[in-house]
């Protein structure tokens, strides 16, 4: 697979979501309000988190970091998605496609690793209470967090390790608003057949294989919370279903993706948009409504501010 890098394309062309003048601005009013509601609601959750005593375990700890890569993940393409709104020809250079490609991967496998993360956490919590505050100490938090980043880097370098060294030496019109990789792999002037399985079977191994320990996590979980009947399973069974829509919303797209990485249909820019711009807003809507603590936690420091302002 290795390439002596015989690129003669300095840019890509990004075609975005539409040509048309209307539709665009339509687009960069409504993508604008939810890439601000997305990075202040997840800013406000790590302040609260980090300032409220009564949220200082290790499942907001982790939910604080889900929130950290959520606001990542908000900026690695959005903002140049809307700046773009206002441009007839909308270029990126070929460092900069590359840039993106790494941090969205980086961002998304660290995001799965996280989730599977929370998940333990929850499977401690309601199935082990009793070794609860042994099992998950600050020290495995750290790690849990430090295994993360790390399986989002290596996966994101083991695709990039290939796609730089690609030789572009034609067509350089990336179908969507950002460079996502299977397109810009098509580009390429070589036969990609090989790499195509390779990435499928990459990013196919760590989606699914998240997502089944999720399922299979979640599935004991519920199972032990429908066996109990106290007010602690009712507060835990609200908890579980803010994970699971988080899981479900996050995994939905990208299974369909790594389905289909090379077959493209009109439906996908729009998938695409909900996957980069919408799904680092479901954190905190989901949290934030369905979790009893975080909403007390705002309640306070809306408290603590107004005190604050009066005084």
């Amino acid at each position: 697979m290795a390439h002596v890098n015989e690129s003669v394309v300095s840019e890509f062309i990004l075609l975005g979501l539409s040509n048309s003048r209307e539709l665009q601005l339509f687009f960069f009013a409504i993508f604008s309000v939810v890439y601000v509601t997305s990075v202040l609601g997840n800013v406000i959750i790590i302040v609260i988190i980090s300032s409220d005593s009564h949220l200082n375990s290790p499942m907001y700890f982790l939910l604080s970091n889900l929130s950290f890569i959520d606001i990542c993940q908000s900026n690695f393409a959005t903002p140049k998605m809307l700046t773009d709104f206002f441009f007839e020809r909308k270029t990126i250079s070929f460092e900069g496609c590359m840039a993106q490609i790494f941090l969205l991967h980086s961002f998304v496998g660290s995001e799965m690793m996280l989730l599977v993360a929370m998940a333990y956490d929850r499977f401690i919590a309601i199935c082990k209470p009793l070794h609860y505050s042994t099992i998950m100490n600050r020290r495995l938090c750290m790690i849990f967090v430090s295994i993360s980043w790390a399986v989002g880097i290596l996966h994101s370098v083991s695709h990039l390790a290939f796609t730089v060294d690609l030789p572009f030496c034609g067509p350089n019109e990336v179908d969507s608003f950002f460079c996502d990789l299977p397109l810009v792999i098509e580009l390429a002037c070589v036969d990609t057949y090989e790499m195509e399985i390779m990435i499928l079977t990459n990013s196919g191994l760590i989606s699914l294989s998240c997502f089944l320990a999720l399922i299979i996590s979640y599935t004991v979980i519920l199972i032990t919370v429908r066996r109990k009947s106290s007010s602690g399973s009712s507060k835990a069974l609200s908890t579980l279903t803010a994970h699971i829509t988080v899981v479900i919303l996050f995994f939905g797209p990208c299974i369909y993706f790594y389905i289909w990485p090379f077959s493209r249909f009109s439906v996908d820019k729009f998938l695409s948009v909900f996957y980069t711009v919408c799904t680092p807003l479901l954190n905190p809507i989901i949290y934030s409504l369905r979790n009893e603590d975080v909403k007390l936690a705002m309640q306070r420091l809306r408290n603590h501010l107004a005190n604050s302002w009066k005084n």
